[in-house]
């Protein structure tokens, strides 16, 4: 039975410990998507999540968000069983996701898409904006300049009045992890974050995500760039029809029999630790 969202932890996920996994599984009709599942995430880690196709990854990654309910296990963030809390209250604790396929705002300018992202950590309520208090409107101003200094960060402030479905795929996907920061988030989920880059965006990605990492932001990353996330990762879990097949340091996982076998093939160069994008 999946354990209820703010239940004690009888067991403390452990020293430095920021997100546990227990026990998850999800099924889909006859279809197990992720199968009694355990991972931890250390809290200043960039941990990489890999996995051949169908591996289970997307569907863990929709659990940890609560889009999907999971048959069995718990989620913990912080010793905290956070297991089914709906996106608003996740964010709120300091989780945030970007997605594969993009979920801008299009016609919304880039500015607006990351004062949207900052929505859940606004103590003002709708009456208070509608009335133009005071508090609130100190309020909007801080959320304007943190917003600013977002895409300034992420180099993207001189595209702050474009319209966010106008800008090259490359910097949409930047703006998505954009507005994620506005969140301030303690763990940030990241979806495919090179999908569709062209080897350019790709090398300005993984400095951004350096830097944001740098500034105290804890990753789990999904991504099939394999010389991504051997380049970025400190720590690397992978998935194969939805249960751990490995768990460890770049080093480990790319020297890993089982994981040259069901992931990476078995050419020599890549045995010998030189995976290919």
């Amino acid at each position: 039975m999946t354990a209820r969202a703010g239940d004690a932890n009888p067991t403390p996920a452990g020293r430095g410990i920021l997100l546990a996994v227990e026990g998850i599984s999800k099924r889909f009709g006859g279809v197990t998507a992720i199968g009694d599942l355990s991972l931890q995430v250390r809290e200043g880690a960039i941990h990489g999540l890999i996995g051949p196709n169908g591996a289970g990854k997307t569907t863990l990654f929709n659990v940890l968000s609560s889009l999907e309910r999971p048959d069995a296990g718990r989620i913990l963030f912080r010793g905290r069983v956070i297991t089914g809390l709906p996106a608003h209250r996740l964010a709120s604790l300091g989780i945030m996701r970007t997605f594969q396929n993009l979920q801008l705002f299009r016609g919304l300018t880039v500015l607006e898409n990351v004062l949207l992202g900052g929505h859940a950590h606004l103590r003002s309520d709708m009456l208070e904006a509608l009335l133009r208090l005071p508090s609130a409107a100190a309020e909007e101003r801080r959320a304007a300049e943190r917003a600013e200094e977002i895409l300034a960060f992420m180099e993207l402030d001189h595209l702050s009045r474009a319209v966010a479905g106008s800008l090259p795929y490359g910097h949409q996907r930047l703006l998505e992890i954009a507005r994620a920061l506005a969140g301030a988030p303690r763990l940030l989920l990241l979806d495919e974050p090179a999908a569709g880059m062209n080897p350019a965006e790709k090398r300005t990605l993984i400095t951004l995500l350096r830097r944001i990492h740098a500034r105290g932001t804890t990753l789990l990353i999904v991504e099939h760039n394999m010389r991504l996330v051997m380049e970025l990762s400190t720590h690397i879990t992978v998935l194969n029809f939805g249960r751990k097949l490995c768990d460890g340091p770049p080093e480990v996982v790319r020297n890993d029999p089982a994981v040259i076998a069901a992931y990476l093939g078995t050419k020599g160069e890549q045995a010998r630790g030189a995976p290919h994008a």
